[in-house]
């Protein structure tokens, strides 16, 4: 990757608006973990069934993301990232149609949230698939890098925003109140579904009317067959998916686990312990975000994904003590592995994206898609985590982690396979 960057092909601020405008909106399916919390106590859901609820997102990656790529040498990004938008507008306005026209707590009502759901994990892998790729009409070269961790830290503002509109709601609208299965009295938490529909409706006029000129399409025909066979025949192109692998493999990974490494080795709550334990990791992630943004417009990506494995391995180190201490182990050595991790994870997608994306700007549509479908890793790690913790205990879930980790790690301190075999263009 070279280390030149160069300036916008469209320069102007108004014209990269309405595109992290669209980033705002790819947020929206994180709200789904704030939605199960009070779909599952109003309709009694059991922990299994209200998991599906999450586990519909990653499934839709693994099944849509290259034909998304497929759609875009057809329709072109911009249009592709409009009917992201509008897919993500049906999901927003199905949970209002069943609170406002369905009997509360009918089958019927249940059914069109869980439609709902299955809509956003679409949507959301189409505007995943589409609009990272998007951001190269504007950026090239390692700015690329830091221009898609700028998307990602605005995409977090959109998560974080959702529970805290849907409790409000729960608290301070009367209208509409419900007694839920624990039979607590509680309000109109689903304006969190009002307001991200009106915001949606906003973004979609923005990019609508935004006027992007658009590189020409992939060249050559493109078939799911043709898309699979760069994915294994291209070295570099592997090892930047199973990058993404290993990030979002780590990521959801440690959400699901963090809490309950400390559980086991503190006694404390569960429920006390995952709130604080995700705030620590979605504050530091952030953090990450927002100094990314800034910081890798001004180093190389080389140097990028060194400091990330760096960090990342650091954290892994930290669990690793925290867990084999027998009793009254450290725990302010567990929230600094938390931080670690969400610090050093934060920029990981980014740099294996963008350098996937300069690598083959002939092919990069295919590419988003195939790079897009390594989000399944959010799918593979965490049981394969949750078992080993179940034969040795939660050091051996800390080892399953720490293979994405090291994966980082060592593709960082042997970037010259990222950058042997075909040449990216220069910026």
């Amino acid at each position: 990757m070279s280390n030149e960057t160069t300036k916008p092909v469209n320069a102007g601020f108004a014209k990269i608006l309405p595109v992290m405008f669209a980033f705002f909106v790819m947020g929206f399916v994180d709200l789904v973990g704030t939605a199960t919390n009070y779909v599952k106590a109003e309709f009694g859901l059991a922990d299994g069934t209200a998991n599906l609820f999450t586990t519909m997102v990653f499934f839709w990656f693994l099944i849509f993301s290259v034909p998304t790529g497929i759609l875009m040498n057809k329709i072109g990004r911009r249009k592709t990232v409009l009917w992201s938008i509008l897919v993500t507008l049906v999901a927003m306005a199905l949970p209002i149609i069943a609170y406002l026209l369905c009997p509360m707590k009918s089958t019927v009502q249940l059914v069109l949230i869980v439609i709902s759901f299955a809509f956003l994990g679409i949507g959301n892998t189409l505007m995943q698939v589409s609009l990272n790729p998007l951001l190269t009409v504007f950026v090239k070269g390692d700015k690329l890098a830091s221009t898609l961790t700028l998307g990602q830290f605005v995409k977090a503002f959109a998560s974080l925003f959702a529970p805290w509109i849907a409790m409000w709601g729960a608290n301070s609208i009367s209208a509409f109140t419900y007694t839920n299965a624990d039979g607590k009295q509680v309000g109109m938490w689903w304006i969190l579904f009002v307001i991200y529909f009106i915001v949606g409706i906003l973004g979609y006029v923005l990019l609508a009317f935004d006027k992007i000129e658009e590189p020409a399409p992939d060249a050559g025909t493109t078939t799911i067959g043709r898309c699979f066979k760069l994915l294994f025949s291209d070295r570099i192109v592997l090892l930047c998916f199973l990058g993404i692998v290993a990030h979002v493999g780590v990521d959801v990974a440690i959400n699901a686990q963090a809490p309950r490494i400390l559980t086991e080795h503190t006694g404390d709550t569960f429920t006390a312990i995952a709130s604080s334990a995700t705030m620590v990791y979605f504050v530091a992630r952030m953090i990450g975000c927002f100094t990314g943004g800034i910081v890798l417009q001004k180093i190389s990506n080389k140097l990028g994904v060194r400091i990330c494995g760096v960090i990342m391995t650091l954290s892994a180190i930290c669990f690793a003590i925290f867990t084999l201490v027998p009793t009254n182990p450290p725990v302010w050595l567990f929230w600094v592995a938390v931080a670690l991790v969400g610090f050093g994870n934060s920029n990981v997608f980014s740099l294996f994206l963008s350098h996937a994306l300069m690598y083959r700007p002939d092919r990069q549509n295919e590419i988003s898609g195939l790079m897009l479908m390594g989000l399944i890793g959010g799918a593979i790690f965490p049981p394969i985590m949750g078992a080993a913790a179940d034969v040795a205990g939660q050091f051996g879930g800390i080892l399953v982690m720490d293979i994405g980790c090291l994966y980082v790690l060592v593709v960082g301190f042997a970037y010259r396979v990222l950058e042997s075999g075909k040449k990216p263009v220069e910026a």
